[in-house]
């Protein structure tokens, strides 16, 4: 008798351990796997998917040009040129042969010279401007990346009077001052391509002041 209730105390206990340690391996605790934080990006513009039709810079002057852009990416463009590296240094190859840059060298060539009509003659490098379909676009500009610097330099001349008589010419002539332009091609980017944000497009900008001259005539 004795025997046979040691024998069911045994069975009770080690049914019991079993059943503790059932439930103790459903209960033991597992840590959380650890995340990496989300990566913060810049709010996307408020103007959707494309530039705004005037950018912000075009408020402050008259010109199809903006020489100074407090909104300019040049961290954008800067990441843009690292990862198409190759393929934009052959872009600004085919323009680097129209960069006055050197020019500005010489500014003494500037005073000697004489014109007809008076203007305004300077070496500028724009941040933003109007291509010949109107429309603003980001130029690649004192970039630095990859030990070299993408600059743009082009040398625009504007008359002071245009359509008005050529000061220097005798009234007998009839004469005009009139402003010409050149088209200039420069290395764009466009924020909004996603699949290659670089291209070369075309610019009107004023290149010289000329004196067009008519028939000579005499005033009785």
């Amino acid at each position: 008798m004795a025997l046979r209730f040691m024998v069911s105390f045994a069975a009770l206990a080690l049914a019991c351990a079993d059943r503790t340690a059932h439930v103790s391996s459903h209960t033991s605790y597992h840590p959380q796997p650890s995340y990496q934080p989300r990566p913060s990006y810049h709010p996307q513009p408020s103007y959707g998917h494309h530039e705004p039709a005037v950018p912000a810079c075009a408020a402050n002057t008259t010109k199809p040009w903006c020489l100074e852009d407090a909104e300019y990416p040049t961290y954008e463009i800067k990441h843009a040129i690292d990862y198409h590296f190759s393929k934009v240094i052959d872009l600004y190859a085919d323009v680097a042969d129209l960069n006055t840059e050197l020019s500005v060298e010489r500014p003494n060539t500037l005073e000697e010279e004489t014109y007809l009509c008076p203007s305004d003659t300077a070496y500028v490098r724009p941040l933003r401007a109007q291509n010949t379909d109107g429309k603003w676009r980001v130029i690649v500009n004192n970039i630095e990346t990859h030990y070299k610097t993408f600059t743009q330099t082009t040398r625009i001349e504007e008359c002071l009077t245009s359509g008005e008589a050529c000061p220097l010419v005798p009234e007998c002539y009839d004469s005009k001052c009139l402003q010409k332009s050149v088209y200039h091609r420069f290395l764009v980017y466009d924020p909004y391509d996603q699949y290659f944000p670089f291209a070369i497009e075309t610019f009107k900008l004023p290149a010289s002041c000329a004196c067009l001259l008519g028939a000579f005539t005499i005033d009785h």
